[in-house]
């Protein structure tokens, strides 16, 4: 009887890709749509939107003044919509951001306009009082029981009372020019002269540096693992796309006056809480209590913690938008943060979030922002009122959840 051995493949790369052989590359792509649907979907929303717009105002919308002035009206959306998206990943809502938006801004134009405060100093005070606010929020919810709901939807009568009291009924302008540059400036310039904007440049080429050693080091990972990942040609592919869509931002901004400082701000914020969510052991415990909080509870997670945590990360960043949004326009008012909080949440939803919590990520909050901030930016530019841009919004967070709902019963199916 003869025995027969079957050889062993090689390890790498080759037995990764010599597994994924029989799988055409249509096949690893269409799976890897289906796997990250949602967020793909925006994504392609997005791109349609943005050539749609494009189209529509004749090239306008992406004109480099243009652009630069969609991330600083929407700057202040996209960092609550980062911290909404984290609340709702941990099963929670938050109502009072709006109102804590309002009542941050007031704390700060009291204490630069009325007490001749030094900028920086009132910025870190107003971080601090956000919070103190989100910690007052968290405890109750965590510690006390009470649903998030009632617990911010009382907050957002509270902070909307005292921004009152604290202004008296009336703006307080104007800020320092440091504190302005927040939501107004950009970053300076520097070296010889040319045509676009240096510095932004430089920072335009390390993105495209560390975007590209990061798609290296996840592949490399995968393989490692032997887990399928795509042919070196689509691959490929999608590194130059990267490329490409990087280098065209980073000029359309250069030749303007550069980056906006709310953009590094935000920028900052994507990097460090998106790292927090996908590697901290923080960020697994915030989306085990959205997934199955029994679960997560029975395998150690500190619930009372995570959940306070979440609410003071979502007063700072109510902070941050408060200053932000103070200092785009050079004074605190009474009705400033209206509706905010809901342009948050539906920010988050339309970038992945789930209802039942446990889904959705810190880019998808990002992008479902982008998605509205476009939306806003393009139905202005083209004459739309005000009364059917709240409609064409309304329908298109009613489609995003609709999409939500039917994606998870097809995966259930």
């Amino acid at each position: 009887m003869t025995l027969t051995t079957t050889p062993q493949p090689p390890k790498g790369e080759t037995d990764a890709e010599a597994q994924a052989a029989p799988t055409s590359a249509g096949a690893l792509l269409l799976r890897g749509l289906r796997t990250h649907m949602r967020q793909y979907g925006m994504l392609i929303a997005l791109a349609f939107i943005v050539v749609l717009f494009q189209i529509w105002t004749d090239g306008t919308l992406l004109l480099p003044n243009n652009v630069s002035n969609l991330i600083q009206q929407n700057g202040y959306i996209l960092i609550l919509a980062i911290g909404m998206m984290i609340v709702i990943i941990a099963g929670h809502i938050d109502l009072s951001v709006g109102s804590l938006v309002a009542f941050v801004g007031a704390m700060s134009a009291v204490m630069m306009v009325k007490h001749d405060m030094p900028w920086g100093w009132a910025l870190v005070l107003s971080l601090l009082i956000g919070a103190v606010a989100g910690a007052w929020q968290g405890f109750f919810i965590a510690y006390v029981g009470i649903p998030s709901f009632i617990v911010t939807l009382a907050g957002m009568l509270l902070f909307r009372g005292l921004t009152q009291i604290v202004l008296e009924g009336q703006s307080i302008a104007p800020f320092p020019k440091g504190f302005q540059n927040i939501a107004q400036g950009f970053i300076p310039e520097v070296g010889p002269y040319t045509q676009y904007h240096n510095p932004t440049l430089l920072i335009g080429l390390l993105v495209v540096v560390v975007l590209l050693a990061q798609e290296w080091r996840d592949r490399k990972r995968q393989l490692s693992y032997e887990l399928e990942v795509l042919p070196t040609g689509m691959w490929v592919i999608k590194c130059v796309a990267i490329v490409a869509a990087v280098v065209a931002f980073t000029m359309t901004l250069a030749s303007f006056h550069g980056v906006p400082v709310v953009l590094l701000i935000m920028c900052a914020l994507l990097i460090g809480l998106g790292y927090v969510m996908r590697n901290a052991i923080v960020g697994r415990h915030v989306y085990a209590l959205g997934g199955n909080k029994a679960a997560a509870m029975l395998s150690g997670v500190k619930d009372k913690r995570v959940v306070f945590l979440v609410f003071v990360n979502m007063g700072v960043l109510a902070a941050l938008a408060g200053c932000v949004y103070a200092a785009r326009l050079n004074a605190a008012t009474p009705q400033a943060g209206l509706m905010f909080e809901l342009e948050a949440i539906a920010a988050a939803f339309i970038g992945g979030a789930s209802m039942s919590g446990g889904v959705g990520t810190v880019l998808g909050a990002v992008i479902g922002g982008l998605v509205l901030g476009v939306l806003n930016n393009g139905m202005s530019l083209v004459g739309i009122g005000t009364d059917y841009q709240q409609v064409i919004k309304g329908l298109v967070l009613l489609a995003a959840v609709g999409f939500d709902v039917w994606n998870k019963r097809r995966v259930g199916r």
